[in-house]
């Protein structure tokens, strides 16, 4: 498998939806995983494969470059833009921003876990982070 492919225009936060926003301090596209950098108080993407980077906070709601506001999913229901499978649980991959099946990971990276497909095209978010690496 591979990361999801998401079509940012249909990334849409479900009624029970727990949202922030913020400023981004890269460019980000809707349906990317993000966290908030602490030194600069601005949103940026998670990747599995980067050094302070592997956590997620939530998921962009909106596209923004630098400085631009943007808007993010924390928990709750997300029509995230792309086909699922509904009982599979996603993951923070690799790639920059990226959403993964649990197939993906691989040894070096970190077990967070973002969300569960409740069907084809929801994703249940509630990020869990228990701070392990994959040997």
């Amino acid at each position: 498998m591979a990361d999801l492919v998401i079509t940012a225009a249909s990334v849409v936060a479900g009624t029970n939806s727990t949202r922030d926003v913020g400023t981004a301090g890269a460019t980000i596209t809707a349906g990317q995983l993000i966290y908030l950098d602490a030194a600069t108080n601005k949103w940026l993407l998670s990747d599995n494969n980067g050094t302070g980077t592997r956590q997620v906070h939530g998921i962009a709601l909106n596209g923004a470059s630098l400085n631009q506001p943007v808007s993010i999913h924390k928990a709750g229901d997300i029509t995230i833009g792309a086909t699922l499978v509904a009982g599979t649980d996603y993951w923070l991959s690799g790639t920059a921003g990226g959403l993964c099946p649990r197939a993906d990971l691989a040894t070096g990276m970190d077990a967070v876990q973002v969300g569960i497909a409740k069907s084809t095209t929801v994703l249940a978010v509630d990020i869990q982070d228990p701070g392990v690496t994959l040997a």
